[in-house]
């Protein structure tokens, strides 16, 4: 497995926000995470990032205990993530806010010279590749403050391509989208699963999460209570009822 996950928790005070929770992924697998509003799907990513450290359980990635690792460890591991609101840095045009996810999340400062050199050109490189492949060639340098909301999602999803990761969380990417730009970054996330990289997904816009996920988990309180086929998982009653709100 990738990414394995084995009774994951952590509360605050007597809040239990992940309880118990085992989750794997495999190497390309696309997943995806629903949930009613203080599910526990965001914390989940905190967790799985670093951003908070578990309280019991265990975190492996690609077979090494990442559970106590912080947030940059995890990242040059091979773990990139995105945030619900997109976090650039403003005052950065769109090309230096990759530069920074290509050479520090994946670790690549060097301290020679002429090793430095060589590290900057491979980062700029693979820098204008993902700014081309996400649609955001012609916006390089352009502030990263000036963006649409669309635009500041790609670079989201670009910033951290940059770090060259194996495991991609994508959090709410498709939120306040119209429809259209909603099936363009559909189509973008697919071409990233395509390309290798593993995905898990937490999405309210669920027609766009079910054009890519393999399977699907549900999260209530802290704890999963569903798994499986997305088509499945959203026909069980209990889904139906606690996500939806249709009695079953």
């Amino acid at each position: 497995m990738l990414l394995d996950i084995a009774g994951l928790r952590k509360s605050f005070g007597s809040i239990v926000v992940a309880d118990d929770l085992d989750i794997s992924i495999a190497p390309g697998e696309a997943v995806g995470i629903i949930g009613p509003n203080g599910a526990g799907k965001t914390t989940l990513f905190n967790l799985i990032a670093g951003g908070l450290a578990a309280d019991g359980g265990a975190i492996h990635f690609e077979g090494r205990d990442v559970t106590r690792l912080p947030p940059q460890a995890r990242c040059r591991a091979g773990i990139g993530r995105t945030h619900q609101i997109p976090q650039p840095f403003e005052k950065l045009t769109v090309f230096e806010n990759l530069l920074v996810g290509a050479v520090h999340g994946r670790g690549k400062i060097a301290r020679e010279t002429t090793e430095r050199q060589k590290t900057e050109r491979e980062a700029a490189q693979s820098c204008a590749e993902i700014l081309a492949r996400l649609d955001l060639l012609k916006h390089a340098n352009t502030l990263a403050g000036a963006l649409t909301l669309l635009q500041r999602k790609r670079l989201e999803m670009a910033r951290a391509l940059a770090t060259h990761p194996r495991l991609l969380l994508l959090d709410e990417i498709a939120g306040g989208l119209i429809e259209a730009e909603c099936a363009e970054l559909v189509d973008t996330i697919g071409d990233i699963r395509r390309s290798g990289v593993a995905i898990l997904w937490i999405e309210h816009v669920v027609h766009a999460l079910l054009a890519v996920v393999d399977r699907l988990v549900v999260l209530n309180f802290g704890r999963k209570i569903a798994e499986g086929v997305p088509r499945d998982v959203m026909a069980s009653p209990e889904v139906r009822q606690i996500y939806i709100g249709i009695e079953a």
